[in-house]
């Protein structure tokens, strides 16, 4: 059937109230009006879903709209009910329906009133209701999110896999149209196997979103305190803050909250009233922030997302492009942020093992390649416009200068000789190691897979040992992106050297290479304490001067420094620059109790020297510590009191028991007593105490290394822990 040009503009009009068509929008819909196969490759925002939706409305028939999610399903039907006067223009048809309602959306569509019928692949496989699809006629069928089908995309639907046999059965010769917001070229050619769609129209648009500024930054201890104040300065603005676990969410939450930062939860741990009442408030702007695991986002359609923040690094480039996708869909800015320590992707591969080897090797590769989009110091946009199989040129690009690497370069150094090196010996070694073994070849690291081949016996084993692993990765990534070197996907990421890299041995010429950031293991251990604050931030000047006033009033009182605050509360004053005794309190490790009883004389010091530097003290810096444990911390002390067994208090919560003592010692570090005498006695007799307790008087620091040192292993890191718990509580609370 031909489109007059001025029915498609009418139509647009008419339903959605938009004059023009956006992007790719038009060329698609003829596609799909004339009945042909048609794959659609869009980014998030682009308006993927009205390329379906309107030649749904002008055909006859019903459409049928294969989706994953139900809240997405949900938001486009009411979008779709709002612009039709009859409510049964589009209906869902899954689980969450009950008899009744299942026989109304039948009738509407028998009636020839549905327009689009958006279903869970799952509704399909039931046998009542392909008899019923078999009878009525169908315009075509969508698959929306078609990436669940491959192994390869960052979502995969087992039950997308069977669509094809599915559609099948429902009629022969329907059109299909798979859409996504996300494929690489591996994903693509996936889709388009899978479904039978080889001749397909194919329409890809860019993934280029020019108004995005992406940045990293290192994961430190103070990650909490470091998204405080980003979101601060981004006052009044909407955003999403992304974390990899429920747990972690609502800690972060309450964080904000105590922080006077309009923020709530999202996660699938809820119930769906209190999920739905958090999208409520953020689409209606009754709050600013929502923290969220990925189950938030999908099909929430709000324009002026001003800024998304990872917490945690997502495990695909494909998840990090469609989180990040949510931010400035309006055109407005998007900052995107991502916090990033190589623990993390350690902690993502632990999550892996144990699924099935295949799996764990894709999950392995996609993992690597956010960890090179993390640590390389190229064009961010350029990196992962690379990724999804577009080039994209910095100096001519639309957004070519906003990412942090290209606000701030780095140095760049001659590598043309390491480049012909890094080709010949992906040559010479057969094309067969990934870049990981392959480093290992050119720096001359022996493991069991280089010497099961011999490469560890050829001449060029080690040639390139000048220089160091982490350079010769740097190297391969931007020789990567270059387009010299491929990678493999069939093999999960072994590399291939591509015609340009032949040319470039032929005729080498001038690289110039950008060394990478190092996330050293300074900022990595920061995940394990997340809690504490960052030295690293510190005023080293105003530390030393706490010490000296620790020591003297240490000295006065007869107890170890220690015993007044422990060295972390000092790198967080001298970081938070506290004058009053309630922003000690706030201090980590404080707490009401010790701030009253040793805070004065260095609230003092502190303003005094915030006057004499002139320290502007950011009020963003001094980060309230939330409430979150307050219940377990009365549920511990009243259990304490009652002389309850320390193992029992602490199963009785799930807990194991350095867990627990880790809570024990929060308390008293923040200055409340516990008596856990009862318990001490039953592990130590009295001359073991004493000979502990000495040890602590005379000692310059709490470290329970330095006292499993000290006694040789005479007394275990459990027995230790809870003397210290014993002194603390009687020496300085």
């Amino acid at each position: 059937m031909s489109i007059k040009q001025n029915s498609l503009q009418e139509a647009l009009k008419h339903f959605f109230g938009f004059s023009t068509f956006k992007g790719l929008q038009e060329p698609v819909i003829e596609s799909i009006m004339s009945g042909t196969n048609t794959f659609v490759i869009m980014p998030t925002g682009g308006g993927k879903s009205l390329c379906y939706q309107l030649p749904a409305l002008m055909q006859s028939g019903t459409a049928i709209v294969v989706s994953p999610l139900i809240a997405l399903m949900k938001n486009q039907v009411d979008a779709i009910r709002g612009v039709s006067q009859h409510d049964g223009i589009a209906h869902v048809l899954n689980s969450s329906l009950n008899k009744t309602e299942i026989k109304q959306v039948k009738l509407d569509i028998t009636n020839g009133i549905t327009k689009l019928l958006y279903v869970a692949p799952e509704s399909l496989t039931k046998e009542d209701n392909v008899e019923f699809l078999r009878t009525v006629e169908i315009s075509f069928m969508a698959i929306d999110e078609a990436h669940c089908i491959s192994e390869w995309g960052h979502d995969f639907r087992p039950e997308y896999r069977n669509l094809r046999h599915i559609i099948k059965r429902i009629g022969d010769g329907i059109p299909m149209i798979g859409l996504t917001a996300t494929a690489t070229p591996k994903v693509q050619e996936d889709i388009l196997k899978n479904l039978g769609m080889n001749d397909a129209n194919t329409f890809k648009a860019s993934f280029n979103r020019p108004n995005l500024f992406y940045e990293i930054r290192p994961k430190t201890k103070n990650v909490d305190a470091d998204i405080i104040r980003f979101v601060k300065k981004n006052d009044g603005k909407s955003g999403i803050v992304y974390c990899l676990s429920r747990k972690r969410v609502e800690e972060l939450a309450q964080v904000l909250q105590v922080n006077d930062v309009k923020a709530v939860p999202y996660h699938a741990g809820l119930d769906a009233k209190t999920r739905a009442r958090h999208q409520d408030m953020f689409l209606m702007e009754d709050c600013d922030v929502v923290v969220a695991t990925i189950a938030f986002g999908m099909g929430i359609d709000k324009p002026d997302v001003r800024f998304v923040v990872h917490h945690d690094i997502p495990k695909s480039i494909e998840s990090y492009y469609q989180e990040t996708g949510r931010a400035g869909r309006d055109g407005g800015e998007g900052h995107c942020l991502a916090y990033y320590a190589y623990k993390d992707i350690e902690k993502l591969e632990k999550f892996m093992s144990g699924k099935p080897v295949a799996e764990q090797e894709i999950g392995h590769a996609l993992l690597q390649e956010v960890v090179a989009f993390a640590e390389t110091s190229i064009s961010r946009r350029k990196f992962i416009l690379h990724y999804f199989g577009e080039d994209f040129d910095n100096e001519t690009g639309d957004g070519g200068d906003l990412d942090d690497n290209m606000r701030n370069p780095k140095n760049r150094i001659e590598a043309q000789d390491q480049v012909v090196t890094l080709i010949n010996i992906v040559t010479k070694t057969n094309e067969k190691y990934k870049s990981r073994d392959l480093v290992n070849v050119i720096i001359g690291t022996e493991n069991a897979l280089i010497n099961s081949h011999k490469t560890n016996e050829q001449p060029f084993f080690g040639s390139g040992k000048d220089f160091s692993d982490k350079y010769w990765m740097a190297l391969i990534r931007q020789v990567l992106v270059s387009g010299m070197l491929r990678k493999d996907i069939e093999t999960y990421g072994v590399l291939k050297v591509t015609d340009l890299g032949k040319d470039f041995v032929q005729k080498p010429k001038s690289y110039l290479m950008t060394e990478d950031h190092i996330f050293d293991a300074e900022n990595d251990e920061s995940i394990m304490t997340a809690s504490k604050s960052g030295a690293a931030v510190a005023d080293e000047t105003l530390m030393k001067m706490l010490k000296d006033l620790r020591k003297q009033n240490a000295k006065k009182i007869g107890v170890p420094p220690f015993v007044i605050f422990q060295d972390p509360s000092l790198e967080d004053m001298a970081l938070k620059y506290p004058v009053s005794f309630e922003e000690l309190s706030n201090v980590h490790g404080v707490g009401d109790g010790k701030a009253k009883r040793y805070g004065k004389d260095f609230i003092e010091l502190i303003g005094r020297y915030v006057k004499e530097h002139d320290i502007e003290r950011l009020d963003d810096f001094i980060v309230k510590s939330t409430g979150l444990n307050s219940a377990l911390k009365l549920y511990i002390i009243q259990n304490i009191d009652r002389k309850l067994p320390l193992d029992d208090i602490a199963s009785a919560k799930g807990m194991d028991m350095s867990d627990f003592i880790k809570e024990m010692e929060a308390i008293v570090f923040s200055g409340t007593k516990l008596n856990i005498d009862y318990w001490i006695d039953e592990v130590l007799d009295e001359e073991q105490q004493e000979e502990i307790h000495d040890y602590f008087m005379e000692s310059e620091t709490d470290k329970i290394d330095d006292a499993m040192e000290e006694f040789d292993g005479e007394y275990d890191d459990e027995e230790l822990r809870l003397y210290r718990i014993k002194f603390i509580s009687e020496v300085a609370n």
